[in-house]
């Protein structure tokens, strides 16, 4: 959430659930794979986090005179190097890892599963819902900060597992049958609430109009969650269309006609450079990937000929209607995701000529990449078994996380 006291500015920058890696927000320096953790050859487990060389998003905002603030789950490093203070945020709410448990631990827990309050650990018993607790947060920082401009990430862990509720929560969905998915929905209804309640604070202090809202969630439905993700193929984890393809909302009523609908491919990547742009700062394209997106809202061009994706033994571009998913030695698999969203029909043997340019486009891009400071331990068997043709539905899907 972006918010400038200058009209053409906005005031306040919110950024609600978002990536787990803040690639959003800085450049293509980051490893290509989630924790749990390997360290990559050179690299020792020190490294596991964000690069402290690489600046953040709340760095830039912060030197052209934001207030920051991140809320939520953290997920860059579990070293005091990597705490979010260190990095850009004049304060923080929230967690060091990906996720914990919504209500207080009533036995003993790791550090990176603690609530911190900037350098204070909210004590456990003093914990009541954890998605009612940030969202508290956030409308504490609104109040506080409604003169001046800041920028805030907040990061709901909800709906990531564990899979915990409220009961009153619980209650509102009494007939949906499935345990996990009545849950889920509960879950998912309270974290709506909350974002409902942020935008209430911004409209109670005048500050909605001039505030720029981006709304995205860092991945397709997960296997053990009780997701769903509709007709696309796959689910968190994978090159899939349910893997990648999310909801990407931005909000900002001065300068965004409500209700309008941009149908061409954009990227958390281009939340940083869209930021800057309307904060009036300088884009350091040196070290971006994304774009300022508003020239293309405008024109209606396409602001992405290609976008790449890679995890460990699999890798995935997208060119215009083409996708092509490469996953170590198994047959390379080609869509054009116009005709066949699904994934359902693969036409690499049909296109070899496109098969051959699309591997080219992946290649030159992965020539950009630095070596991963780590790896996933699951290793690569995981993702070569999910991208498999065969697997086909989510009771396939789920048996492979």
């Amino acid at each position: 959430m972006l918010h400038s006291q200058t009209p053409m500015l906005p005031h306040r920058f919110v950024r609600l659930p978002v990536p787990d890696y803040l690639q959003a927000v800085i450049s293509k320096d980051l490893a290509s794979n989630t924790i749990p953790p390997k360290a990559g050859s050179g690299f020792t487990m020190e490294d596991v986090g964000l690069d402290v060389k690489q600046k953040t998003i709340a760095d830039d905002l912060k030197a052209n005179g934001y207030r920051t603030i991140a809320i939520g789950k953290w997920h860059q490093g579990v070293l005091d190097k990597y705490f979010p203070l260190q990095r850009g945020f004049d304060e923080f709410y929230g967690f060091k890892e990906g996720h914990r448990d919504f209500f207080g631990y009533k036995t003993e827990r790791a550090d990176a599963f603690a609530l911190y309050d900037n350098n204070n650990i909210v004590p456990e018993d003093k914990i009541t819902y954890l998605t009612d607790m940030l969202t508290g947060k956030a409308i504490d920082f609104i109040d506080r900060n409604k003169s001046n401009p800041f920028f805030m990430y907040l990061s709901y862990n909800a709906v990531h597992t564990p899979l915990q509720a409220k009961q009153s929560d619980l209650n509102k969905f009494s007939n949906v049958q499935d345990k996990n998915r009545r849950t889920y929905d509960a879950m998912m209804y309270n974290m709506d609430e909350g974002i409902g309640r942020v935008i209430e604070a911004l409209r109670k202090n005048n500050l909605e109009d001039n505030t720029l809202i981006f709304f995205i969630n860092d991945n397709g439905g997960a296997t053990n969650n009780a997701s769903e993700n509709g007709w696309l193929r796959g689910m968190k984890g994978s090159k899939w269309e349910g893997g990648i393809r999310v909801a990407f909302i931005m909000k900002w009523p001065q300068h965004i006609r409500e209700g309008s609908i941009y149908a061409k491919p954009v990227s958390s990547l281009d939340i940083l450079p869209t930021s800057l742009a309307a904060a009036g700062a300088h884009i350091p394209y040196e070290r971006v990937d994304g774009v300022n997106l508003f020239p293309y809202l405008k024109n209606s061009k396409t602001p992405h000929q290609d976008l790449f994706w890679r995890r460990g033994a699999a890798a995935a571009v997208r060119s215009g209607n083409w996708k092509l998913i490469r996953v170590k030695s198994d047959p390379i698999l080609l869509f054009n995701l116009k005709k066949d969203v699904s994934e359902t029909h693969n036409l690499a043997d049909k296109k070899p000529h496109k098969v051959k340019k699309l591997l080219k486009k992946l290649s030159k891009w992965e020539e950009g990449l630095t070596q991963p400071h780590w790896y996933s331990s699951m290793g690569d068997d995981n993702q070569i078994k999910k991208h498999r043709m065969e697997v086909v539905g989510r009771e396939m899907e789920r048996q492979l996380p």
